[in-house]
């Protein structure tokens, strides 16, 4: 699926929980049948947005395994991976590494994998990376290789101005909730510049959870094209999350 051709919002799944521990309550890592069913799951539920990453520990590799057994949905879904921060498999732990040899390493392991990436982001995505010579070069390596669509995963309101601006990037990721709102002026911009802007942490980190409808419908409120991520690995939870996410629409 073109990522320009997504209109509307749409809630889309964030697979950091399916490769390891993450979150306002960090439970046990899901075995891979558990995830198979997970994911089985999203997609018969209409989810077609699916965001993962190396630092995500072992979830490139399980979406990987799951889309080579469902090769006539693949077509219907956004499949984006990132490149910029490793995961450390003897610590456990995230690095960040912008090199371009790093970057290329990253890129080739996860088109390895996945076989097709629709969204390449930059993870990580400061001043500094964003500048950064070796980066750009990455990208353009990743152009040849047949990525179309770039994105950028931002936390700061300077790099998310840059990324607006930047031709290269059709794509902007953040965090935006009630609680966090730093990004408000910026969806409105991306909107108005034709980007796809894509929401993490619409629970901030799960503390508005227990009105999950009243967090999607304030995140609604904004009018733009792209994704709203759920981050949750839980059948239970996914369906909860979709039942809110319908309800704020229709309350908007």
């Amino acid at each position: 699926m073109d990522v320009k051709s997504i209109k509307h919002v749409h809630l889309g799944s964030g697979l950091i929980g399916i490769g390891r521990k993450w979150g306002h309550v960090q439970s046990t890592i899901p075995n891979e049948q558990e995830v198979f069913n997970f994911l089985s799951f999203a997609v018969k539920l209409g989810i077609s947005y699916f965001d993962t990453a190396p630092a995500y520990g072992t979830s490139e590799e399980r979406l990987a395994k799951f889309l080579t057994s469902h090769v006539q949905e693949r077509e219907k879904l956004i499949v984006a991976t990132k490149f910029g921060e490793q995961w450390n498999t003897e610590t456990n732990e995230g690095f960040v590494d912008h090199s371009y040899e790093a970057l290329k390493k990253s890129f080739d392991r996860s088109l390895a994998l996945l076989k097709q990436i629709d969204l390449l982001y930059l993870h990580k995505a400061h001043m500094q990376a964003l500048q950064n010579p070796d980066v750009l070069k990455a990208f353009a390596y990743a152009k040849e290789r047949g990525i179309k669509q770039f994105g950028a995963s931002v936390s700061d309101l300077e790099s998310a101005a840059y990324v607006l601006n930047s031709p290269l990037y059709s794509v902007i990721q953040f965090p935006y909730n009630k609680e966090n709102q730093t990004f408000s002026k910026i969806i409105d911009q991306a909107t108005k510049k034709g980007k796809i802007v894509v929401i993490n942490r619409p629970f901030n980190m799960g503390k508005n959870a227990d009105d999950k409808s009243e967090a999607f419908r304030f995140i609604l409120q904004k009018k733009f094209n792209g994704f709203i991520l759920t981050g949750t690995k839980s059948i239970k939870h996914l369906q909860e999350n979709y039942t809110a996410f319908r309800e704020a629409i229709n309350n908007l």
